[in-house]
């Protein structure tokens, strides 16, 4: 597990001028686009899952009748969410983000939006906007998420919508299929959606079934299809959750009893996500079949054996989706911090 690592952005303070308390020094003034906010000195915050992150936005001076909006600005169409709006004595919240945000508000030029108990959604682009009529202004922000985590294929035959509501169980849907994941591994031979609506498939091991052993290994792409028409399967974003543990109840029980056995012990029943996440990150290695939330059964393999598939490489296996009724399989729960 990597550490937490955030990164703070300082400013130069100096004797303060007419109107502000803050200056940058002589010979290095600033932008002139940026004539009441500061331009923080790094511009990407990291921070891990569950933790807490401030995203820097502070005020050089404060303008008549100003207000500051907080934004996200969404990969899928490029509009911005509202997330905050403040004059400076009174705030407003907006959106999902709602409960997790607040000021930091330090001092009375301090604007930074602090985000708790981070989610994997909550990666990516932040806007601090300073609204003051014709000289509005504003600076962006990069909140990257860090610690082992990985991009994981989800066999889920369906639409962007269909795929995106599957992928919930994991994490969140991969806004872009980095090559660094290829490079560490991932093969995938099935061709499955990312966020943006393109189809995408990662190559090591060139084989037939793959496109032909001519073709140079690495990530290939199907372009951009019908989000509605074309079913394909889908890749996903999922990282390790400090704290949290997966852990199986051996028993015969049928999909109600296997919920209400994890519930007995102060724990939910798995979901699909948890279980890669867990056989990914924690090395969790069962031979035994085991219920979770979307009705499957699977179980996870660190260590290849014979008993225990056959199959050659680690993995997550899968009976499909049994009965709900039938008593054979015990269940995999899961349990947060």
């Amino acid at each position: 597990m990597h550490q937490l690592l955030l990164l703070s952005s300082l400013w130069i303070l100096v004797a303060p001028p007419a109107l502000s308390i803050f200056q940058r020094p002589t010979g290095s003034p600033a932008p002139p686009h940026l004539q009441y906010l500061l331009e923080p000195l790094h511009t990407a915050v990291h921070t891990q899952r569950g933790a807490t992150a401030t995203l820097p936005c502070v005020l050089r001076a404060l303008p008549r009748n100003y207000r500051v909006k907080w934004s996200k600005v969404e990969p899928t169409n490029y509009r911005e969410s509202i997330i905050i709006i403040t004059n400076g004595l009174y705030h407003k919240n907006y959106g999902p983000l709602s409960p997790r945000v607040h000021l930091r508000h330090s001092h009375r030029y301090d604007a930074s939006l602090t985000i708790t108990n981070v989610a994997l959604e909550d990666e990516g682009r932040y806007r601090c906007q300073l609204v003051n009529g014709l000289e509005d202004e504003s600076v962006s922000l990069m909140l990257h998420l860090e610690g082992e985590d990985g991009i994981l294929p989800v066999v889920s035959i369906g639409d962007v919508g269909e795929s995106r509501e599957e992928t919930l169980g994991w994490g969140s849907m991969v806004d872009c299929l980095h090559t660094s994941s290829w490079t560490e591994g991932l093969d995938w031979c099935n061709a499955g959606w990312i966020l943006d609506g393109t189809v995408h498939y990662p190559i090591i091991n060139s084989r037939e079934p793959c496109g032909g052993r001519l073709l140079l290994p690495g990530v290939r792409t199907y372009g951009a299809r019908d989000k509605q028409k074309d079913r394909f399967d889908a890749f996903c974003f999922t990282s390790a959750l400090q704290g949290s543990q997966v852990y199986f109840i051996r028993g015969h029980l049928n999909f109600k009893e296997a919920g209400q056995a994890c519930r007995n012990h102060g724990a939910t029943i798995a979901k699909v996500g948890q279980l890669y996440s867990a056989w990914k990150f924690s090395q969790l290695d069962r031979c035994d079949g085991g219920w979770l939330a979307d009705g499957s059964v699977r179980y996870p393999i660190t260590t290849p054996r014979e008993r225990c598939g056959g199959l050659p490489d680690p993995g997550v296996r899968s009976f499909g989706f049994p009965s709900k009724e039938l008593r054979t399989y015990g269940t995999y729960c899961f349990v947060g911090k």
